[in-house]
């Protein structure tokens, strides 16, 4: 979710990564359309966090929020330390 946010941030108009060396104030939610990445690993992360957010902006709030159902029914580790996801 770290990465992509760094990518998002200094993607040009045409699609391409220009170098840059600073902060990134960007916040990314849903409805939110993706410059460069086409798939994403990530955390189950925690309730109601920006990360999750930036999730949902990626994978459609729907599709992210049936994945954590069947992640809590399943007894899923959430957080820095536990299961992951890949969203395609």
């Amino acid at each position: 979710v770290t990465v992509v946010r760094a990518l998002e941030t200094y993607v040009t108009t045409t699609n391409e990564i220009r170098a840059f060396d600073g902060w990134t104030n960007k916040f990314i939610f849903p409805p939110y359309k993706f410059s460069i990445p086409d798939a994403m690993v990530t955390n189950f992360h925690l309730p109601h966090s920006t990360m999750l957010m930036n999730v949902a902006a990626f994978g459609g709030y729907e599709n992210v929020m049936r994945a954590y159902k069947e992640a809590l029914e399943q007894g899923y580790q959430f957080g820095t330390y536990g299961d992951a996801m890949l969203i395609i």
